[in-house]
């Protein structure tokens, strides 16, 4: 945070000096409000924002030089323009700067010399806008990896409690109000999982075309892939936190199920609580060897929680056959369990990463097509190689 706010301190004042000698405005204050505009968190959003603001200040520019040879200011045509700039503004795609659109044909058409007003603020724009840029490419803002997955890791970290918590509801008795706030905490999840996805967005973000990234398209995938997997196990552990609360309710002074049973279907909620962890490790991980061990960790985890899970089924199926009516939320608790290992499963986990790799590689492709009809243009291109070979 304080490296970015000298980061945009920095290029606001460099540009507003460039300002003051290359335009022949008083105080060129177009241009330090560019920069500081420009100057995102990351590399990607720097250009993507000083090209919209670049955009938006010529279009109203333009539209204010149009308006300024037709009529003169007055209450009528201020608001023709206001009007004209924001709807054109809708339709050039300049995202947030649709006002700025309309800002800018009202500041050139309120001076008495409208083409030296709207040199000079296009000027300053452009001025800001290249300073922003220069400092995000001479110097590089952080890459916003690590912290998302210090975000993706303590949302794992949060599904683990819930977990252990729901797995002694098993075995002690549970108050129908205790399940319930175990319920209402499982469903504050979703808000945990907006944050963390929040925090993922700028990771990608600052991983496109930041020179310092290798294999940035993998690392946007690994962590993606995995947030999408602990999204899903958070649905699923807010559905068990229900069918513990409706067992509660059953049994409100007693434990939810028979003690052996519970017994071991808490053993198999504790495996897998620490798989949760141990597959979000995995997912954040950067080093190979660190990898290695997270993985090995995670296949452990998951093997003990099959285990349980097997003896839990074998004595929930007895306990069917001795009391019929409670056959509906035993089943609902097994499915639960069984879709959790099903999404922590790393065969399942590679399917699904090299699937996501895939299609993001067709999406480039098809993004970058006209490359490869341009390289068909030339001597010696794609097309002409293909042709000989045909």
């Amino acid at each position: 945070m304080v490296v970015q706010i000298l980061r945009s301190t920095a290029a606001a004042t460099i540009s507003y000096a460039v300002a003051l000698q290359l335009s022949d405005v008083e105080a060129p204050l177009t241009a330090p409000l560019t920069a500081l505009l420009v100057v995102q968190v990351t590399l990607y959003a720097t250009i993507t924002t000083g090209v919209r603001r670049v955009n938006s200040v010529v279009i109203g520019v333009l539209i204010a030089v149009g308006f300024s040879s037709l009529v003169g200011l007055s209450w009528w045509s201020l608001a023709l323009i206001i009007l004209a700039s924001l709807t054109v503004g809708q339709f050039v795609r300049v995202g947030e700067f649709v006002p700025e659109v309309a800002i800018s044909a009202m500041l050139v058409l309120g001076v008495t010399q409208v083409g030296a007003s709207a040199w000079d603020r296009v000027l300053e724009t452009l001025i800001g806008a290249v300073v922003g840029l220069s400092f995000n490419f001479l110097l590089a803002p952080p890459v916003w990896v690590d912290t998302a997955g210090e975000s993706i890791e303590n949302l794992a970290r949060r599904m683990r409690r819930l977990l252990l918590r729901g797995g002694e509801q098993l075995i002690t008795p549970t108050a129908p109000e205790q399940a319930e706030q175990r319920l209402f905490e499982a469903r504050q999840l979703d808000d945990d999982v907006a944050d963390v996805d929040a925090a993922l967005r700028q990771a990608e973000d600052s991983l496109r075309l930041n020179p310092r990234v290798r294999e940035g398209l993998l690392n946007r995938v690994v962590l993606r892939t995995g947030l999408d997997t602990l999204e899903i196990c958070v649905v699923v552990v807010r559905v068990l936190s229900r069918t513990f609360t409706d067992l509660s309710r059953e049994r409100p002074h007693e434990p939810l199920l028979p003690r052996g049973t519970g017994a071991a279907l808490q053993e198999t909620l504790d495996h897998i609580a620490d798989a949760v962890v141990s597959f979000a490790v995995l997912v954040t991980t950067q080093v190979s060897t660190n990898a290695d061990a997270a993985e090995a960790r995670l296949a452990e985890e998951l093997s003990a929680a099959v285990a349980s899970r097997d003896r839990a089924a074998r004595l929930l199926l007895d306990d069917v056959r001795e009391d019929p009516r409670g056959w509906q939320l035993h089943g609902a608790l097994l499915t639960e369990v069984d879709r959790l290992l099903d999404e922590l499963d790393m065969e399942h986990r590679s399917r699904r990463l090299m699937e996501e790799l895939d299609r993001s590689a067709r999406e480039q492709r098809q993004r970058f097509s006209w490359l490869g009809r341009l390289r068909s243009l030339f001597p010696g291109g794609g097309g002409s190689r293909g042709s000989e070979r045909g």
